[in-house]
């Protein structure tokens, strides 16, 4: 797997990032995409925190986790994909996978709505803008996170404060 990557999303779930975040985009038989904050002065103090690529090795298969990014070298941050299939063409745009959704974590992801279809869902930008409510608005059916936790040897680690916003920065490139 990525070591990278795999920090980059503990720190995240040990700052509560992920809380209350929506699963913005889900296509069947691709992908479920997640990963603004619900909160925007925290996801404008996350948005230019990229982290570098790592080696691509093996294929995206149904289950694992890989970031977004943008067509430019090192722009993984917060965003994050599920692959509802094997998706081999994201090996080939060099999507390095990070870790994987056990069977039955799969169960819940599959249950994720997915009826606002891949062109009709909220704007990424709109999001880290404005929010869960700009969610919420419209599209209220999107499933969403409650809180995401370590556990395991990683809760063992000293707890930490939810992420502390900062001052608001310019929009990032959709990431795809």
């Amino acid at each position: 797997m990525a070591p990278i990557g795999a920090d980059r999303f503990y720190n995240l779930v040990k700052h509560h990032f992920y809380d209350n975040a929506s699963f913005f985009r889900v296509v069947p038989n691709f992908v479920v995409q997640f990963g603004i904050s619900a909160y925007p002065p925290v996801s404008a103090a996350w948005q230019n925190a990229n982290i570098k690529d790592e080696p691509v090795t093996g294929s995206n298969k149904r289950g694992y986790l890989t970031y977004a990014k943008t067509s430019q070298p090192n722009t993984r941050s917060t965003q994050i994909f599920i692959n509802l299939k094997d998706n081999a063409v994201w090996t080939a745009r060099a999507f390095r996978r990070f870790g994987v959704v056990d069977a039955q974590g799969m169960k819940v992801v599959d249950m994720l709505y997915d009826q606002y279809g891949d062109s009709a869902g909220p704007d990424q930008d709109q999001i880290a803008k404005q929010g869960k409510p700009y969610i919420d608005k419209g599209w209220p059916k999107l499933d969403s996170i409650k809180s995401a936790t370590l556990v395991g040897a990683a809760a063992e680690a000293a707890p930490a404060k939810p992420a502390a916003a900062k001052a608001a920065a310019p929009a990032a490139k959709k990431r795809q």
